[in-house]
């Protein structure tokens, strides 16, 4: 499973979206197998990111902790705004899984089949012609009776059943885009975890 890691300059001015881009590299050059996955580029400055994510089969627990919450750059030379007092600029550095999805495999899928009620005539009400799939590990489950005929029903319902799966995953993808943008909005100045100098 992939290890993720999102370098965010928050809301930050451009100064904060070079940070970004220079505490990548650092990172990279460090740990190889880290390698560029998404960027977000600042508006106007080529070379400068408003957010990076990285990404390898495997980071270490001890590159996670030197590296995982702020890292502050004091600049010794500002070239976008060189007469700008201030010299010190954050950005953050968060680490996260892979998002696992839940496997949609056909047999963990079982089928019970039950009376369908309703309108339809002595067929509908005597003979267990409804459909019930439910997806055993989840216990997502979804009842068809829209047919006379259970075999009809029975292919009804897997599909269905299917398409809110992939529902499901498709909101726990979400969920996660979310959670990734909250971390990119949110950033802590303050108690860096590193501190490098240089120009920007």
């Amino acid at each position: 499973m992939k290890k993720y890691v999102q370098i965010t300059a928050g809301r930050g001015p451009v100064e904060c979206a070079r940070v970004v881009t220079v505490v990548a590299r650092n990172m990279m050059k460090e740990l190889p197998t880290l390698l560029s996955t998404d960027n977000e580029p600042h508006n106007t400055q080529e070379g400068c990111y408003m957010s990076m994510t990285l990404a390898s089969e495997e980071i270490p627990e001890s590159f996670i902790r030197e590296w995982e919450g702020t890292i502050q750059w004091i600049a010794t030379k500002n070239q976008y705004r060189p007469h700008h007092k201030r010299k010190n600029w954050f950005v953050g550095v968060h680490f996260f899984d892979e998002t696992e999805l839940p496997i949609i495999n056909e047999s963990e899928i079982c089928y019970e089949t039950c009376r369908s009620g309703g309108k339809g005539g002595q067929n509908v009400n005597k003979v267990e012609t409804a459909v019930r799939a439910i997806h055993v590990p989840t216990g997502t489950a979804v009842k068809v009776s829209d047919e006379r005929s259970q075999q009809q029903n029975k292919k009804l319902a897997y599909e269905r059943l299917i398409l809110q799966l992939h529902r499901k995953n498709q909101q726990i993808l979400i969920d996660a885009q979310t959670e990734n943008w909250n971390r990119h909005s949110s950033l802590e100045r303050g108690n860096p975890v590193k501190k490098f100098y240089g120009p920007l």
